[in-house]
């Protein structure tokens, strides 16, 4: 994950929590387990609460928190991005129409808000895919 480009601590956390028996451990735990301070702990989730890979709650009956990894990740995580893809590509078309579609720079934001676009399609298709997929598996379960 780290050579994907996700910080090294919050590799290690999201790893942890992922490889753990329930999908939760507290910060103290995830301390333990990986040798490092709290501190550290809480920036690295601080970081993937962000983007939505993990969510903070209460342990019941307890103050303390625990840390969670979504039951359905890897969805949200894209599902997210797909919002990001929406905003990015109204942003290209008014920067395409602010430089003109003849202008070599309002032709490249055009490549660039079609490839944008591409994906974003592909996206929605991937993700209708799999919740079917997942569905059917569920259903033989």
């Amino acid at each position: 994950m780290t050579e994907a480009g996700m910080q090294r601590m919050a590799s290690r956390v999201f790893a942890c929590l992922l490889a753990s028996e329930d999908g939760w451990l507290t910060s103290a735990q995830l301390a333990e387990r990986l040798r490092v301070s709290p501190a550290a702990v809480s920036g690295a989730v601080r970081y993937l609460s962000q983007v939505h890979m993990v969510s903070r709650e209460r342990e019941p009956g307890s103050r303390r928190e625990i840390y969670r990894v979504h039951e359905n990740v890897w969805y949200e995580a894209l599902l997210d991005r797909d919002q990001i893809i929406g905003r990015w590509t109204t942003t290209l078309r008014a920067g395409e129409q602010a430089l003109g579609a003849g202008t070599p720079a309002g032709r490249r934001v055009k490549d660039t808000y079609d490839f944008l676009e591409f994906m974003q399609g592909e996206l929605k298709g991937m993700l209708e895919r799999w919740r079917a997929l997942r569905a059917a598996r569920d259903a033989e379960s």
